[in-house]
């Protein structure tokens, strides 16, 4: 926990989204998992991932539904249908760019940070700069995810490396993390200087994962 979640998890993130720039951040997370996938092959869907209970085909499925999702609920639509996991087209790439775009949009919206936002998957109302943190880890880890699936290279910018560090580390620990379901799994020890690596395991990846 840093000092601000050492109060409280959710007032870090508010505080967080306060004194940086949070949505140029989750935009730069978003935008380089798009890259990332505009690569891929159709044998590519078949590949192993970090995500242990996921291919690639299942990760970029997953990510599609929470980008609506998420798009939906900035927007104030608490349907739980909008979160559906659906099957993947014939251009998976093209299917995962429009849903990125989506939540961008929404996210770029005036005032989205003070919103109130419906995520059901979550379980509960909260605040849209609560909201886009949760979103803007997510995906510097599955940006992560998709380039070691793929034997690729991925870098951020130490700012936002630095912004990412901050919501994973107000993520709460504990039974949480091994229960099913769970987003992310328990911290894996890690001593190198790589930011992004040091991210990653505290969200329970390990950084020395090859597909």
């Amino acid at each position: 926990m840093t000092a601000d979640s050492a109060v409280h998890p959710l007032a870090a993130l508010d505080a967080l989204a306060a004194r940086t720039d949070l949505l140029t951040h989750h935009a730069a997370a978003v935008r380089t998992s798009v890259e990332l996938v505009a690569g891929v092959r159709p044998a590519d869907l078949r590949l192993p991932t970090p995500c242990a209970d996921w291919t690639l085909h299942g990760l970029l499925t997953h990510s599609i539904a929470q980008h609506r999702g998420f798009a939906a609920a900035a927007r104030g639509d608490g349907d739980p249908a909008v979160w559906k996991v659906g099957p993947l087209g014939d251009d998976p790439a093209g299917e995962y760019l429009a849903a990125a775009e989506t939540v961008l949009a929404a996210f770029g919206e005036p005032g989205v940070l003070g919103r109130r936002v419906p995520l059901v998957e979550f379980g509960g109302e909260f605040s849209g700069a609560q909201a886009v943190c949760f979103h803007f880890v997510d995906y510097v880890v599955h940006a992560w995810d998709i380039a070691r699936t793929l034997g690729l290279p991925v870098r951020f910018d130490d700012r936002v490396l630095a912004a990412a560090y901050q919501v994973a580390a107000a993520v709460p620990g504990g039974a949480a993390r091994t229960a099913p379901g769970s987003a992310f799994g328990p911290e894996v020890p890690w001593s190198g200087a790589d930011g992004l690596d040091r991210v990653v395991a505290l969200l329970g990846r390990d950084p020395a994962w090859r597909g």
